[in-house]
């Protein structure tokens, strides 16, 4: 049994030789394993549409995500110190939180926001240490002109990390690459309005509970988005949460697997 992830060979961050190992790996795990367990519906059709003439078995069991609320408060420490420390109020901040990588469109993003009248902040949860594209981004959109724009570093302690999904306005999710990103799950399970850019793997993930952009239609939908009400917003952020609740527990992931193995044993 594999699961294939997603289409790794696709990455931008790989040269043009190791992408090619990358999809040679691929065909040959596609013909040698017994069950491909896609984790994204749109991975699995791919698996059975380009490898057709290896007639592979695959089947469909979802990543999951925590869909409990964080136990932080506005008032614990931890929370005022590192909003203080970032100089980010809640609700009043578009949130991303990733790899810094050019597949995950960070280009498309900061551009798209750069050119908005928003008056939130953009705060990016990533690492940039030694990060080539992180300074090839700066030269080329002077994106650390823009005081709207905080890149503030990483966050570990999962609670706080939750408690900062759960309090930004919206959640920006650049990810194109699929299959299903655990990023984009947490979420649409935390942030109440999730912008997600418009691709098969994202739409299959969100469906009716977000908003889509395409890579030049961004400023468009955050210029839209900040003339929601709130019934519009708790609306979304009602269906996000359900999707969420309804397709990618880890009790609903568990029991998938188990009833794989279970058949496998008898």
């Amino acid at each position: 049994m594999v699961n294939p992830d997603g289409h790794e060979w696709l990455r931008a961050k790989w040269s043009l030789p190791v992408r090619k190992y990358w999809k040679y790996s691929e065909r040959l795990m596609v013909k040698q394993a017994d069950l491909l367990i896609c984790d994204s519906k749109n991975i699995e059709n791919y698996i059975q549409k380009d490898y057709a003439s290896y007639q592979p078995s695959t089947t469909y069991i979802a990543y999951g995500t925590d869909i409990t609320r964080s136990q932080l408060t506005s008032s614990d420490e931890k929370v005022r110190s590192w909003y203080d420390e970032k100089g980010v109020r809640e609700n009043e901040y578009y949130l991303v939180v990733g790899r810094f990588v050019p597949e995950n469109n960070y280009e498309a993003m900061l551009r798209g926001f750069m050119k908005s009248s928003s008056k939130k902040d953009f705060v990016l949860i990533t690492n940039v240490e030694q990060n080539k594209f992180y300074e090839k981004l700066r030269q080329e959109t002077g994106f650390d002109k823009d005081p709207r724009i905080k890149f503030v570093g990483t966050v570990y302690d999962q609670e706080l990390l939750k408690y900062i999904r759960e309090h930004a306005f919206a959640y920006l999710h650049g990810h194109e690459v699929g299959g299903t990103n655990p990023s984009l799950l947490e979420a649409l399970s935390s942030t109440k309005l999730n912008l997600l850019l418009d691709v098969g793997f994202n739409r299959e993930v969100g469906e009716a509970g977000a908003v889509y952009w395409r890579k030049d239609g961004l400023t468009r939908v955050i210029e839209e988005v900040e003339l929601f009400n709130e019934s519009v917003i708790s609306e979304l952020d009602e269906k996000s949460s359900q999707r969420i609740a309804d397709a990618f527990t880890w009790e609903k992931i568990v029991k998938g697997y188990e009833g794989i193995f279970t058949k496998e044993k008898k």
